[in-house]
């Protein structure tokens, strides 16, 4: 069992004056805070929706930095390996709707010719995303009992972040790229809901694969030392926490060799076979990310002490320097 504290109840994550509320310390099962953040310049919010179908991958991501909004959508032909992206920079995060609570209303972003749209209502979200290539229309369900991965990270009472993080949720619509258009079917979504105010520069790792019945939820770097994890296995929607803090083992001159993350409850490798790169460079902003598609293997213990194999999980694994 985890030694984090498991919150139950709604909580503020900050405080009237905007500090840190102790009291949202922990890891809930639902979503159960309240992003009031206050202040400018450190606060990040964002919706990272990654999408596996069949045939595609999925990325778009809606983010407002306070100086800027940084917002994408990209798609991975699984079989050919083509890229197709659209990224666009808005200038003080202008018009960007960030809910204050996960699960819970809509967030949009539009500028330079992308539109993203995401609406959250009792059954699931529906996700659409508009540029001149791509476009994207997909339901999300929330089948009955799923539960999500929310954690609060404190680096101390002025800089810490809420991310939920909600796995293999059943996705079904349309793909369009270019002239051609692609139903989505047998997939599944994957949900990186994050608020915060952060240090200026932070290094992370995630990973995140599922199958169904299976998830696992992988993190590192970013939350060492904090007494907060971002790690559990998911059976059948339930959540199972992993409080311990692993061990990434990867090749950052071949991103491609395979990945090791262990751990006393987890024993996983990952298999990439594409790697995606994303670069940003704003002045005293910057951010290099390498993202790795692939698949699983290996083993992770529920909270029973039973091991759970985790062979056929796709998804990715990822590292992320960023300085904002």
């Amino acid at each position: 069992m985890t030694h984090e504290r498991e919150i139950t109840e709604p909580v503020d994550l900050c405080l009237p004056g905007g500090r840190l509320n102790p009291e949202a310390v922990g890891w809930t099962r639902r979503p159960l805070h309240r992003a009031n953040l206050r202040g400018w310049g450190r606060r990040k919010r964002w919706e990272y929706w990654g999408i596996v179908t069949p045939t595609h991958i999925v990325g778009l991501v809606a983010a407002s930095l306070d100086y800027a909004g940084l917002h994408g959508l990209y798609v991975l032909d699984r079989a050919s390996g083509r890229e197709s992206t659209k990224d666009v920079v808005v200038p003080l995060a202008r018009g960007a709707v960030m809910p204050d609570r996960s699960g819970a209303g809509m967030a949009s972003v539009s500028g330079g010719g992308l539109r993203i749209d995401l609406a959250d209502h009792p059954g699931g979200t529906t996700i659409r995303a508009v540029s001149e290539a791509i476009e994207l229309d997909v339901e999300v369900g929330r089948p009955g009992g799923h539960e999500s991965l929310g954690v609060v990270v404190p680096w101390g009472a002025d800089r810490f972040q809420y991310t939920v993080k909600d796995l293999g949720r059943p996705a079904r619509g349309t793909l369009r790229v270019g002239s051609l258009t692609h139903q989505i079917v047998d997939a599944f979504a994957v949900l990186d809901h994050g608020r915060g105010k952060w240090p200026y520069s932070v290094v992370w790792n995630w990973a995140a694969g599922c199958a169904p019945g299976r998830a696992i939820q992988l993190g590192g770097k970013w939350t060492d030392g904090t007494g907060s994890t971002e790690n559990a296995l998911f059976l059948d929607g339930r959540l199972h926490k992993i409080g311990d803090e692993l061990e990434w083992l990867y090749d950052r001159h071949d991103w491609k060799r395979p990945w090791r993350i262990t751990g006393p409850r987890v024993q996983a490798e990952f298999h990439p076979y594409h790697e995606k790169i994303a670069k940003t460079a704003l002045l005293v902003v910057a951010s290099e990310t390498h993202q790795c598609f692939g698949h699983f293997t290996g083993r992770a213990r529920a909270d029973d002490g039973s091991w759970i194999d985790l062979d056929g999980l796709t998804g990715w694994a990822e590292e992320a320097r960023n300085r904002w």
